[in-house]
């Protein structure tokens, strides 16, 4: 019994030690920690966790700033602004990311919530997200809201495409312009993601979310931008 009991606890010091192990930055590298605020977008609803946007990008951007990037995902599927709101306050979160991100909007459109309301909340989740980097808005960017109007979702139930295309764009727009005052870049994925009505690949298997591959192709669109600001933001 004692040498079962020793040789077990060797296996698991093993394991232990492979996991830690596993963790590790690379020699040298420092590692930045990144925030992706969002919905059902963010989170990657129907997709693998690898496969949601945010972890595709960190992965993207790794090699790139040659930096390990730590992410860090508060976001859930059918989340408004205010909802959001709610989940970083229920979150336990630093206070100073290297890179932060908001994507969100979609489901106060989904339930015919009032465009200004949504200006007056969204503006709110921007100067949040500003404060997780003490009040710098350089880390920060907005991902604008995809057109779920192409899905299958909407194509076989009585939603108007056209009336969501022009909805979605409406939130967009105070969206792009809330970022402008406040100098934060907006990248617009909303065109990318109504391809998607030509190449079924691109939704997700529930037939509303986007897919692995759609996200590829949003940070395809976005990374180098990225990039180029955690690079000028790095300390001499």
């Amino acid at each position: 019994m004692k040498i079962y009991s020793y040789l077990l606890s060797l296996m698991l010091f093993a394991f232990v030690s492979c996991k830690q192990k596993k963790a590790e930055t690379p020699q040298g590298a420092q590692t930045l920690t990144y925030l992706a605020l969002g919905d059902s977008y963010t989170i990657g609803e129907s997709v693998t966790e690898l496969g949601r946007w945010p972890h595709q990008l960190a992965k993207v951007l790794e090699p790139i700033i040659k930096q390990s990037l730590l992410t860090t995902i508060v976001a859930k599927t059918g989340w408004t602004t205010n909802e959001l709101n709610q989940g970083i306050n229920e979150a336990s979160l630093e206070t100073n990311y290297d890179l932060i991100s908001l994507l969100i909007g979609v489901n106060n459109q989904y339930r015919g919530r009032s465009i200004e309301e949504y200006k007056l909340e969204f503006e709110s989740l921007l100067k949040r997200a500003v404060a997780f980097k003490r009040n710098d808005n350089s880390p920060v960017f907005v991902v604008s809201i995809p057109d779920y109007g192409v899905t299958p979702f909407v194509q076989n139930s009585n939603r108007d495409p056209i009336q969501i295309a022009s909805e979605i764009d409406l939130f967009n727009k105070a969206a792009e312009q809330i970022c402008a005052q406040y100098g934060i870049p907006f990248y617009n994925i909303t065109g990318i993601s109504r391809t998607a009505a030509n190449d079924p690949n691109l939704i997700a298997e529930d037939g509303l979310h986007p897919s692995a591959q759609m996200y590829r192709l949003w940070v395809d669109y976005f990374h180098a931008a990225i990039a180029d600001k955690l690079l000028a933001n790095e300390t001499p």
